[in-house]
């Protein structure tokens, strides 16, 4: 079994921090591979670089996508998740989907990094039937792409913000969101729970793999021009 981790930022060592996770959770006999979006962010942190991204992560399966056993797109806010549904004929997922239901029905708060994604993590969660469930989204100054760069240096203001979610917010769990914050969920030693949304969307992209997606792309072939090879191929 393959599953292939879509890192649709352009940072090619968050992409290896991404795999490595993985690869810690991944049962023996599961292959992870991972890619890198070609164009676009070093870091996703504002719509328009997420709807570049979104056509990033379309790209990169294209390219890597044969072989593939289940998809899981590595960003916060899953940029391209339903497109990439409608086209590949294995499993997506993506980090933000897959946690939101980890909480498993309580309410839950998001910490992640830079200002932009308050108001685009609360429109994608309500979009896709969380609105409820959500306590809140908070952010911290550091964008996802600087706390990647210096953690430690993060950590306290993370850990204070996590708090609030509880204490002023109301969640009962708190999801600490984005690729740059991989890994740190379990540094913040609080008396609460605090999930890495890298685990989650790695652990339900495992419990996926040997199941059918959603398909190929209903309609007929779309004529395109200016895409990669293998892109224009998928679509066409």
């Amino acid at each position: 079994m393959n599953l292939l981790l879509i890192n649709a930022n352009t940072s090619a060592d968050i992409t290896a921090r991404l795999v490595g996770i993985a690869r810690a959770i991944a049962p023996q006999g599961v292959t992870i591979t991972g890619a890198t979006g070609r164009f676009g962010a070093r870091y996703i942190a504002s719509r328009a670089s997420s709807a570049i991204a979104a056509h990033a992560a379309i790209d990169a399966y294209a390219e890597h996508g044969a072989g593939a056993d289940a998809v899981l797109i590595g960003c916060f806010g899953d940029p391209g998740l339903d497109a990439l549904r409608e086209l590949a004929p294995v499993p997506v997922l993506g980090l933000a989907d897959a946690s939101a239901a980890a909480a498993r029905g309580r309410r839950f708060g998001v910490v992640t990094g830079g200002a932009a994604w308050k108001p685009m993590l609360e429109e994608f969660f309500a979009a896709r039937g969380y609105g409820t469930q959500l306590a809140g989204v908070r952010t911290v100054a550091p964008t996802g792409g600087e706390i990647a760069r210096d953690p430690d240096a993060a950590l306290a203001l993370l850990a204070e913000t996590c708090r609030d979610c509880v204490e002023q917010d109301g969640a009962e769990v708190v999801i600490l969101g984005g690729a740059g914050l991989a890994g740190l969920a379990a540094r913040l030693d609080l008396p609460l729970p605090v999930l890495c949304s890298v685990e989650e969307g790695v652990r339900a992209a495992l419990a996926a793999l040997g199941q059918v997606g959603a398909g190929l792309i209903p309609h007929g072939p779309v004529e395109t021009i200016g895409l990669s090879p293998e892109l224009q191929a998928r679509l066409g």
